[in-house]
């Protein structure tokens, strides 16, 4: 395994007991530890004549499964910001935030999704940058696809949560585009 080196002063990190009992890398000369905290996934559940949106995706994780349009939130913009900016990019929509739906966390995952209500305000519906369909789907009449079969952590927690989100969403106040 090759040495990983500090951010800070370029030293040697090395894992340690910290003083609350966990190991984590650690800088052999600053001290300094190197935190590795999931990255931020904004997601947008956007309503559109009283269904909702989907994307099948192109890339992993959960490539060629549909889900709600997502991407890691970028240096310089919000949550909210980068599930307005993932919408635009994936399904050519602009939508307006409703609200939070959910927070999705798991401790072997290495992301954390921020689920926000949101509904069509313009734009076309229309496959994106991550997306190779983007259509529209009523509750209840959800795409039916088998479970993951990689064995990959990350396969798994998200097919979940897109489960849960397809359980529990239904449109509350039907809004047009």
């Amino acid at each position: 395994m090759t040495a990983r080196h500090c951010q800070h002063c370029g030293g040697v990190l090395a894992e340690r007991a910290c003083a609350d009992g966990r190991r984590r890398e650690q800088c052999e000369r600053c001290g300094e530890i190197a935190w590795r905290n999931p990255l931020p996934v904004a997601m947008a559940l956007i309503e559109s004549a009283g269904r909702l949106v989907l994307i099948r995706r192109k890339d992993a994780p959960l490539a060629g499964w549909w889900a709600p349009p997502a991407g890691y939130v970028e240096l310089g913009e919000s949550a909210p910001q980068a599930a307005l900016r993932e919408a635009k990019e994936e399904c050519g929509l602009d939508i307006a935030l409703d609200g939070l739906f959910d927070v999705y966390s798991r401790a072997d995952v290495n992301v954390l999704i921020v689920a926000y209500r949101a509904h069509a305000v313009g734009g076309a519906l229309e496959a994106g940058d991550d997306a190779s369909e983007a259509a529209l789907f009523a509750a209840g009449a959800w795409p039916q696809e088998a479970p993951p079969a990689s064995g990959k952590a990350i396969d798994e927690w998200l097919y979940g949560v897109i489960r849960d989100i397809m359980a529990r969403w239904r449109p509350d106040n039907p809004k047009e585009a």
